[in-house]
């Protein structure tokens, strides 16, 4: 494919797979990046999640090529594009920051990338992208005159109107308010649907890696700690990180008594926790095993005890939060330390307070069992995102700069 030409065909209109092997990016003083493996399938809707320091941002960067690997190969489509410089890549990249040209119209800012390669219909093209994110009837205005929402549609439509083999979003909802993210989280996924390209999408917004994605990579000290489909990922981590990022959870360590075929319990401060096998990545010696705080039921009396649920109590409630939907408890106990329990409001009762005592139970089945032999808090273990206003800004201007693929 030249440069003057619109990408027509199978390559790009189904989009490509992406492939990462054996990448590693080291900077003086600090490794970013560790022998990591990656495949997304061509089409698919794939997000690489982790907070600021986890490496995700120096990926999506080494896949744009706007930064060498140290070792390893970067295929999209087959092809080794590790080489390749950043313009010659099948790749388009929509940037948080918007990036229109604020003295071009909205229809010249999504045509001018194709009228720079030569294109002789840009306009018209142009116009289908904008309809596409349902934009064409502001085509003559000035970016100035749209919201922060309509500009990041924008952002989009000229990237999509090159029909990229990938398309990577760099935290693009992250400048707008809640609602109208919520909003554009559904209608990016929808566009994605539609135009059927291969979408890579970095953030740290774990709500909206989940409703977009059609896979989840949770990413920690460069490397991926675990993979696979949003509920997956949420109803069972493989470790504390997972467990602890992906939503909240309650975690108790303790030593395994017994371990059989359908279950395993473990003593945690002298109160029996089962964890069914199938759901345990540990099955002997110390282990942290966890619930999700919506799966914990409050009684105000000690629950009777049965085979399929864990019971954990007495402690007492130490804070109260009514949020409409949902009330949020900590309950305190003597031996298990703070215990978070989301209770809906379903219905018209009345609600714990405050020096309550209570007992907590759940559904073995909910319970999950951790690789991590002992919990500890996990924290950002280096610097790889530390300046990520500049690196956005770097990817940006030289995106820009080698404006072929923008």
């Amino acid at each position: 494919m030249t440069n003057n030409e619109v990408p027509q065909g199978g390559f790009a209109e189904a989009g490509a797979d992406l492939e990462l092997v054996g990448i590693s990016k080291r900077f003086p003083g600090f490794t970013a990046i560790e022998e990591l493996d990656l495949t997304i399938p061509a089409g698919s809707f794939f997000a690489l999640l982790g907070p600021s320091g986890c490496g995700k941002t120096t990926t999506l960067r080494l896949i744009a090529g706007l930064e060498e690997p140290t070792t390893g190969r970067i295929l999209i489509g087959g092809r080794d594009v590790t080489s390749t410089r950043a313009y010659q890549r099948p790749v388009n990249t929509v940037f948080q920051s918007y990036a229109l040209f604020p003295h071009m119209t909205i229809i010249e800012n999504v045509a001018f990338g194709l009228k720079r390669r030569g294109i002789k219909n840009a306009d018209p093209l142009a116009h289908e992208a904008l309809q596409l994110v349902e934009l064409d009837h502001v085509a003559n205005r000035k970016p100035a005159q749209l919201s922060g929402g309509q500009q990041q549609r924008v952002a989009l439509a000229r990237a999509v109107v090159n029909r990229p083999a990938l398309l990577l979003l760099d935290e693009p909802l992250g400048a707008l308010d809640l609602k109208l993210r919520r909003q554009m989280q559904i209608e990016l996924k929808d566009i994605q649907s539609e135009v059927g390209l291969t979408f890579l999408h970095v953030t740290h917004d774990q709500e909206e890696a989940m409703t977009m994605a059609d896979t989840v990579a949770v990413m920690n000290k460069g490397r991926i700690e675990q993979m696979g489909n949003p509920q997956e990922l949420y109803e069972l981590p493989h470790t504390a990180f997972v467990a602890t990022f992906l939503g909240q959870s309650n975690l108790f360590t303790g030593e395994v008594t017994s371990s059989g075929s359908s279950s395993i319990s473990v003593d945690v401060s002298g109160t029996t926790i089962d964890v069914r096998s199938d759901r345990a990545q540990r099955h002997r010696g110390r282990v942290t095993v966890g619930v999700r705080p919506e799966k914990v039921t409050l009684y105000d009396s000690a629950p009777k005890q049965s085979s399929d649920r864990n019971v954990v109590g007495p402690g007492r409630v130490t804070d109260v939060s009514f949020s409409g939907v949902s009330t949020q408890y900590e309950v305190t106990l003597p031996t298990h330390g703070v215990v978070t329990v989301f209770s809906q409001n379903t219905s018209i009762t009345a609600m714990h307070h405050d020096g309550d005592e209570v007992w907590l139970s759940w559904d073995v089945g909910h319970t999950f069992g951790l690789a991590d032999e002992s919990y500890t808090a996990a924290g950002s273990r280096f610097q790889d995102d530390t300046d990520t206003s500049m690196i956005a800004t770097q990817s940006r201007e030289k995106l820009e700069a080698e404006l072929g693929a923008d």
